[in-house]
């Protein structure tokens, strides 16, 4: 694959305000946690927008976006990344919220509700141009969203998208299994983690499970996440196990999305997707070595470990 000259992203996955509350321990039914630390900052779709802006990567906003308290408080994010903003802000919506709950351990639980990332007609998603673009990304919420899952459906099934990356997310089970195998079939491009990829897939070793999401993709191919134990990495019927860097994890809130969004960056970059996983290894891992949703490292710190030879 040749890399783009000037590597652009299409970030079409909704983002969204996060409540974080660090907690000793995430409370059991009728159970109150005990809260060290609280902040608002964006989420969702932010974070692997990030992580390319990191990266180097020119990057926009096609979904949806509020008007509202937490809708400032995404607005202001993309602002401070500058990533650019595509469509006109809903005027009767307020951008949706996750609670999110990170304990000692910097484990994470989740609890969202949709705003306005989850409404897009198909006369909004027309508006937005592909053409300028390399790169689109596209995760399972999405799809998964009532009020813009048939728009999407639709546009995936029409639309020549460039290099589609597919993240299934941790809604896959709940996809309609038509919109997701429009989704798979149209990726070039597929990253989740195992979870979500045996859903697709099936309950398999692994391995067998990237090549499985891998196959039917002659120009891209499949990266299976598995957390501390690294990634793999399948493309041409062949699959590498990428180790992940070993640090000491502090909060994994958003250690996924960093994953795919350094891996597109770095492929856009470099045409090496090889080199890309393990850049997005390193930069994932780094992530969590940081408290907040969107910590994806520079571009200087990641290639400060990645010059490391690799020995498959």
């Amino acid at each position: 694959m040749t890399p783009a000259t000037t590597p652009r992203l299409l970030q079409m996955s909704g983002v969204i305000a996060d409540l974080i509350y660090r907690v000793e321990t995430v409370p059991r039914p009728g159970q109150e946690a005990i809260v060290t630390d609280f902040e608002i900052a964006p989420g969702g779709g932010f974070n692997a927008m990030v992580a390319a802006r990191q990266a180097g990567m020119q990057v926009s906003y096609g979904g949806s976006l509020g008007t509202g308290p937490f809708a400032d408080v995404v607005a202001r994010g993309l602002q401070r990344h500058a990533i650019e903003i595509l469509r006109q802000r809903d005027p009767a919506r307020d951008q949706g919220c996750c609670t999110v709950m990170i304990d000692a351990a910097g484990e994470r639980t989740f609890v969202a509700a949709a705003g306005a990332e989850g409404h897009l007609s198909a006369s909004e998603i027309d508006a937005v141009a592909t053409e300028p673009f390399g790169w689109t990304l596209l995760s399972g919420y999405a799809l998964h969203y009532r009020g813009s899952r048939r728009a999407l459906g639709d546009w995936l099934a029409r639309t020549d998208l460039p290099n589609l990356v597919f993240d299934p997310s941790p809604v896959v089970a709940a996809l309609d299994p038509a919109l997701l195998a429009v989704a798979v079939g149209r990726a070039r491009w597929i990253s989740a983690n195992l979870d979500e990829a045996r859903v697709i897939a099936g309950t398999m070793p692994a391995p067998e499970v990237a090549l499985c999401l891998a196959r039917g993709r002659p120009d891209g191919g499949a990266v299976l996440r598995d957390g501390a134990r690294g990634c793999y990495l399948a493309q041409g019927g062949q699959v590498t196990h990428i180790p992940a860097l070993e640090v000491q994890a502090v909060d994994t809130n958003g250690a996924g999305d960093t994953h795919v969004g350094s891996f597109i960056a770095e492929l856009s970059r470099t045409g090496d997707a090889l080199r890309a996983a393990r850049y997005a290894n390193i930069a994932a891992a780094l992530s969590t070595t940081r408290h907040g949703p969107a910590t994806a490292p520079t571009r200087a710190e990641v290639l400060g470990q990645l010059e490391t030879p690799f020995v498959p």
